[in-house]
């Protein structure tokens, strides 16, 4: 009698239940899902610094733009970069993670620094993490000559992975030979001005007009020096006109003591000011 009062279902009426209950819930679940891993690789993005945390929800990248990145992202740690090196490229070089990039274009790059350079994969993303324009330059027109320039100046050691030989090797060559006429309208001949930039590559970055100029006519106006102590201490550029240079001249004339370029920079304040009181 129980069973009688039981109401079990047929077969049928569960199949139609069961299937009306797949068709009603197939796609939710399939937007759920969607949604779960683009918000999951938007927050990835977020705390490589590629995507600002503070970003209104219209504003976010829509999912094409956000695979794209995700390639650039994935290219690049195949290439040796960690996850914390990608704050500062975004930083550095925001249009390397734009809908644009295409890891193909970067490519090249790598094969300059790996061949033409011979930088070793920990030295190539050393050079990158400290300029990562260079990976926007072309090889052909930027890269390739500025090397060779280089290394017919005799500049050495340009795999370092140091700030200077970074931003040395994203300098077009134009930029370069200015800096070798400054030098030569300067008094100094083409090979005193290779050699110059050989002992002293940082010249190549730094302002005619803001730096080597006002600091040359200062040497030879002021100082009464000749161009001779420039060639045996081009460093003498590297040093702040108004805080380093004038301050320390002048404490010498009022002295009347004459020392080397060299002797008169290179100390610090403590060895200089306690030797010439």
């Amino acid at each position: 009698m129980m069973l009688h009062s039981l109401h079990i279902p047929t077969i049928p009426s569960i199949r139609s239940s069961t299937s009306q209950s797949l068709r009603s819930s197939e796609h939710p679940p399939h937007l759920l899902r969607f949604r779960t891993s683009r918000r999951e690789n938007l927050r990835y993005l977020k705390t490589l610094g590629i995507i600002d945390p503070n970003t209104k929800p219209h504003k976010l990248p829509s999912p094409e733009t956000v695979d794209q990145v995700l390639s650039t992202v994935n290219f690049l740690k195949s290439k040796g970069f960690s996850e914390p090196d990608f704050p500062r490229l975004s930083f550095l070089c925001p249009k390397l993670f734009t809908p644009d990039s295409d890891p193909t274009n970067i490519e090249p790059v790598f094969e300059f620094l790996t061949f033409d350079l011979a930088a070793t994969d920990q030295e190539s993303c050393g050079l990158i993490i400290r300029c990562p324009q260079i990976l926007l330059s072309d090889v052909e027109y930027c890269l390739r000559p500025t090397l060779i320039y280089l290394r017919k100046l005799g500049v050495e050691k340009l795999n370092v992975p140091n700030s200077l030989n970074a931003h040395l090797l994203n300098t077009r060559v134009e930029r370069l030979t200015e800096k070798i006429r400054f030098l030569r309208s300067s008094g100094l001949s083409r090979q005193e001005s290779a050699m110059a930039c050989r002992r002293f590559p940082a010249i190549f970055g730094y302002s005619i007009e803001n730096n080597l100029k006002p600091k040359f006519e200062y040497l030879v106006g002021e100082m009464k020096r000749s161009v001779e102590e420039l060639k045996a201490f081009p460093q003498y550029f590297a040093f702040s006109l108004e805080n380093r240079i004038m301050p320390r001249h002048m404490h010498l004339e009022q002295r009347d003591v004459r020392i080397s370029l060299k002797r008169m920079l290179l100390w610090n304040d403590d060895k200089f000011y306690a030797k010439w009181k």
